[in-house]
């Protein structure tokens, strides 16, 4: 038990540690690395307290997609450049203000998150209800996801799959004077159109449009 406590004390420094290295660093690459660290740190958390499937999602989802895009878009983008250049100020709706207005919001909804604690009597306890202990929480969370919300889950997959095809038409932008290949038209050639046998008198040169 004092072990148990003493990784949950030391992973919960950790990751409040990282979570203001990220705003506070001014290298945005550092920044995303320690996004990872807070990534890694709760999904330990989670899996400490029992529920594995969160856990592990965080390390699949989070670290391994999500932070990666991340890392991959700043080392793209040149930082140090823009930077430099003088910001231009485009209205009321600019960064400022749009950050401004989202943690007013996220400030809200907290305030009626711990007001709402006052009501916690009135909640189901856990010892009421009937669980299951010889399944784990990946196992019962599976039953209820593809059972009782298998359409919704089925809607939700529909909904990411179109606008993933719509974001890709978006940026998709035809460029001009590239050559490109046609693969049914290789695959296609015969020998007749393929090769030409072509009769040079001596001293001409060959066209090869004729």
């Amino acid at each position: 038990m004092l072990a148990h406590s003493l990784f949950f004390y030391f992973f919960s420094t950790v990751a409040v540690f990282a979570s203001i290295m990220v705003t506070v660093s001014r290298n945005t690459v550092y920044s995303v690395f320690f996004l990872i660290l807070v990534f890694i740190s709760i999904s330990i958390l989670f899996i400490m307290i029992g529920a594995e499937f969160l856990g592990m999602i965080m390390l699949i989802v989070y670290v391994g997609a999500v932070a990666i895009l991340f890392l991959f878009v700043v080392m793209m983008l040149n930082i140090t450049e823009q930077i430099t250049k003088r910001p231009i100020r485009k209205g009321f709706i600019n960064n400022i203000s749009v950050g401004s207005i989202v943690g007013v919001i996220i400030f809200l909804e907290l305030l009626v998150a711990v007001g709402g604690w006052k009501y916690k009597g009135t909640f189901v306890s856990l010892s009421d209800i009937n669980l299951n202990l010889a399944i784990s929480n990946t196992h019962a969370l599976g039953n209820v996801l593809y059972t009782d919300y298998i359409h919704l889950f089925q809607i939700s997959g529909m909904i990411l799959l179109v606008a993933m095809i719509g974001a890709i038409t978006l940026t998709f932008s035809k460029r001009e004077n590239i050559k490109r290949q046609s693969y049914f038209n290789q695959i296609q050639r015969e020998k007749d159109s393929a090769v030409s046998l072509v009769e040079v008198e001596s001293g001409k040169g060959v066209k090869l449009d004729d």
